[in-house]
């Protein structure tokens, strides 16, 4: 019996320790635009992967809950925080909210998006705007704000989600494909700037993601879209999540800095 007790005292020894390394080890990740799509699969793989998750949300508080939920149930921790990326005062506060839950932040994923589609001839200027605010300005400030605390512990990475339109352009999106081609050489600039203090920063180009934007299309357009996709098929969210994963997490992604990496089905070669 003697020896069970000391089997027992070991074990909670044992597992003390595995709960102390784990809190020391949990990276902490801010992910903005969360909610959904290929922000929601980023946040649940990185949860589910041990991470401290910021799940960062517009308007969608419910559908963030849900992530935070799913996340708490695989035994993760997270939290949720609404607020516009635009502006300065929610971004200073969001990375607040993440080093006053956890001490710091680890891992930055800039994914918030809109569209605000229509040719150029038609386009007005706040729909052009709305799209540089929020899609190319908002990954500066976050960008700004997590760097801050990463080159203080001399550790970080930052991955920013651009698209395929970044680098080839699409009918009907100027202001969308500007603010991606926007964030693809602010990714390169901060990570030339950040090298030093060991911080990678890197873009994932998306071509078609299957989404509630790609559930409208109807049969014509994605017919004349998969035709262009050498795989002749969407990705799915979790597809991008494995890559944003492995560029977060992974000790062999430690020597990839500055580059963008697209992930299309083949649709840019």
């Amino acid at each position: 019996m003697v020896h069970a007790g000391i089997r027992a005292q070991v074990a909670t020894i044992e597992q003390a320790t595995n709960e102390a390394a784990q809190n020391v080890e949990a990276p902490v990740a801010v992910v903005t635009g969360a909610s959904r799509g290929i922000g929601r699969a980023v946040a649940t793989s990185l949860g589910k992967a041990g991470c401290k998750v910021l799940v960062n949300y517009a308007r969608s508080s419910k559908e963030a809950e849900e992530v935070c939920k799913e996340i708490e149930a695989s035994g993760g921790q997270a939290l949720t925080f609404g607020g516009d990326v635009s502006k300065e005062a929610d971004v200073e506060s969001m990375i607040k909210t993440a080093v006053d839950a956890w001490g710091t932040v680890d891992i930055l994923i800039n994914n918030a998006g809109i569209t605000r589609d229509t040719l150029l001839m038609r386009m007005k200027k706040s729909q052009w705007q709305d799209v540089i605010d929020l899609n190319l300005t908002g990954v500066f400030l976050c960008t700004q704000a997590a760097a801050k605390i990463m080159m203080k512990k001399k550790k970080g990475r930052i991955i920013n989600i651009a698209s395929v339109v970044g680098l080839v352009g699409n009918i009907g999106q100027a202001n969308y494909s500007a603010a991606k081609a926007g964030v693809i050489g602010l990714t390169k600039t901060v990570a030339k700037e950040y090298a030093s203090r060991n911080i990678n920063v890197n873009a994932i180009a998306p071509g078609f993601i299957a989404s509630d934007m790609t559930a409208k299309l109807g049969e014509d357009l994605e017919k004349k879209i998969l035709e262009k996709i050498p795989l002749g098929r969407y990705g799915q969210p979790e597809e991008v999540a494995g890559l944003v994963e492995f560029l977060a997490l992974n000790p062999a992604a430690g020597y990839i800095t500055g580059q963008v990496l697209t992930i299309d089905g083949g649709m840019v070669m």
